[in-house]
């Protein structure tokens, strides 16, 4: 399995404006914990380390290229 680096959503701006609004009205602890929860939730999804080691990877770039 290769890690989807591609737009692969139907709808982004809609998913973004849901994670956007689940923050809403939270302190940044608040905040912090539920990406936390929602980034262990999504990786136990995925179930595959090398995928979730790539994205790991990735996602510490400054840049994604």
């Amino acid at each position: 399995m290769k890690l989807i680096t591609e737009p692969n959503l139907a709808d982004p701006d809609g998913i973004y404006a849901r994670l956007i609004a689940l923050h809403d009205n939270r302190s940044k602890e608040e905040s912090a914990r539920i990406n936390a929860r929602l980034i262990l939730l999504l990786a136990n999804h995925i179930g595959h380390e090398d995928i979730l080691l790539e994205a790991m990877s990735l996602a510490g770039r400054e840049k994604l290229s």
